[in-house]
């Protein structure tokens, strides 16, 4: 079978491609180099590897997988999240303008505020979920980026990328989309019409909690990807070549892991959502969400392992019901194995975040022991 007409399953277990030929080993090697030799002409022993800034087999393997899967031309690894974003606005020109989905991780909202306001880059925040808003806010005038966050965190909501795509060609902008909360097993912005994808592969792509990474994913190989790829060696915001190894390792399961992590959240959401101490569950898996009928077309493996819902009562009683959790892990961060419970208002309360918001990660336990901590935690 050609490598390139796997499915994503086959894709991701055979992760790193043929067989090591000079060990025979089935898994990639890893390279530590960070120098690369030359003959006695000084020509490279291998055309591929200089330095390893630029130059790292087994984080190119990881790339190839990662573009196969999301259905692009190319991929770049970043030693974070927030560097693979910061990557795609350093493009943005001094007084330029994005257009930047409100209410989405906090952190990128901050850093883009941040780096516009250095920049003299005017930046408009409007709800991406509610496409009319989005189009009347990309038709006010040109722009260079327009960046959603689907489904987004930590409030779950769902923007329609096509529709995004058509408001960011309005003002000749790239439509840039973070679906990390998503993975590329449940959706594949390019192929709705996204320019560029970005994943914090720290999340569900790596998937075990002991790797930090990022990855920018893009449709076609365009003079901006260019930009992109140069400054990053430049710059030398790489992924070292241990990171890189283990997280190939971990996407050889990632398919089974979102498989599993899927069925558990949409089983806890109707749990919750029928627990008399709970007030409203905030997942686009339930017919009861807004945009349920959108996730459904837009995500059709599931509507993903990353919901919030708002307890009766109060600020302590939220903090009481996280405290009496017993598997979910009071830990930031989403999308491993184990799963994870946070009370957002106190992690960000500049925000407005409700007092009375957990947000959880469905991890890959037993569905019914995760019912049941939620259970006693809430009070049966």
């Amino acid at each position: 079978m050609d490598f390139e007409d796997m499915l994503p399953e086959t894709l991701l277990a055979q992760a790193g491609g043929a067989i090591d030929q000079q060990s025979g080993g089935v898994v990639p090697p890893i390279q530590p180099a960070t120098t690369f030799a030359r003959d006695e002409n000084y020509n490279p022993l291998n055309q591929n590897n200089i330095y390893a800034r630029p130059h790292n087999d087994v984080a190119r393997q990881a790339e190839a997988v990662l573009a196969q899967l999301e259905g692009g031309a190319a991929a770049l690894l970043f030693p974070s999240g927030m560097a693979a974003i910061a990557a795609l606005f350093r493009t943005v020109p001094t007084g330029g303008r994005v257009i930047v989905q409100s209410g989405i991780y906090w952190n990128t909202t901050k850093w883009i505020r941040d780096f516009c306001e250095r920049r003299q880059i005017v930046i408009d925040e409007v709800d991406a979920s509610d496409a009319a808003a989005l189009a009347a806010v990309c038709a006010t005038g040109p722009a260079d980026v327009v960046w959603v966050e689907t489904p987004s965190n930590p409030w779950l909501k769902v923007t329609d990328v096509a529709a995004a795509k058509k408001a960011a060609e309005s003002c000749g902008a790239l439509l840039a989309v973070d679906s990390t909360a998503a993975s590329p097993i449940l959706t594949n912005p390019l192929k709705l019409g996204a320019d560029i994808v970005m994943h914090s592969t720290t999340k569900v792509i790596n998937g075990h909690s002991d790797v930090l990474g990022g990855v920018l994913v893009t449709k076609e190989v365009t003079p901006v990807w260019e930009e992109i790829e140069v400054d990053r060696a430049s710059a030398g915001a790489v992924m070292g070549p241990f990171e890189a190894w283990l997280l190939l390792r971990g996407m050889r399961t990632m398919a089974l892991r979102v498989e599993r992590m899927v069925d558990n959240a949409m089983k806890i959401a109707h749990f919750l959502e029928d627990h008399p101490k709970v007030d409203s569950v905030l997942f686009p898996g339930l017919e009861s969400h807004p945009q349920h009928e959108l996730a459904k077309a837009q995500m059709p493996g599931g509507a993903g392992f990353l919901m919030s819902f708002l307890v009766k009562g109060g600020k302590e009683t939220a903090l009481q019901v996280a405290g009496k959790m017993k598997l979910f892990h009071r830990a930031t961060s989403l999308g491993g194995v184990e799963s994870l419970v946070e009370h957002r208002h106190t992690i960000e309360p500049h925000t407005s975040i409700p007092e009375t918001l957990l947000r959880i990660s469905v991890g890959a336990e037993n569905a019914g022991d995760l019912i049941a901590d939620l259970g006693q935690a809430l009070g049966q």
